[in-house]
């Protein structure tokens, strides 16, 4: 796997941009983000579990997730997906929520009062010679991600499913 966390474009104005090659063909890396049984393998920073409920993988449609932390505090969210061109992007936010789903801010919830209480995640998926390019992009100042855990986190996640799409080839 080639790793690069490129800081240009919009990250230049100190959102969350990483971007992450992986060798494996871009249908494939597209369905890890969108399926919850590849999902659960990944999407959760090592030493966590994460649970999805009501997976409903449309525009306007969305997930509710428990990522449980032995370390830490529990974390559910919710999001909704905003676009989904499959393969290529994958646009939904992530949003603090209550066991129903209803929307809670940081503040409610305990964590840095700077986090946003929404932000929008836009992932896209270009192939090149049977491996693909994942740029990540997350509507969050990159200061107040690293500083909260969420950047480290995403870069830790991203190594997870580096190792599981070795696992599913």
């Amino acid at each position: 796997m080639e790793k690069r966390n490129d800081l240009t474009g919009e990250a230049a104005a100190g959102q969350v941009l990483i971007t992450r090659v992986f060798n494996a063909p871009r249908k494939l890396v597209f369905k890890a983000w969108t399926d919850p049984a590849y999902l659960k393998h990944w999407y959760a920073p090592p030493g966590c579990t994460i649970e999805f409920y009501n997976f409903d993988l449309r525009p306007g449609g969305g997930f509710l997730s428990l990522l449980t932390n032995p370390a830490h505090h529990d974390c559910r969210c919710k999001s909704t997906f905003l676009e989904i061109k499959a393969p290529e992007k994958l646009v939904y936010t992530i949003a603090f929520a209550d066991e129903q789903g209803n929307l809670l801010t940081s503040e409610q919830v305990g964590v840095d009062a700077d986090w946003p209480s929404e932000t929008v995640v836009t992932v896209t998926f270009e192939e090149q010679n049977g491996k693909t390019t994942v740029t990540l992009h997350q509507t969050v100042a990159e200061s107040i991600a690293k500083r909260t855990g969420a950047h480290p986190s995403w870069l830790l996640m991203l190594d997870n499913l580096d190792q599981q799409l070795l696992v599913v080839q």
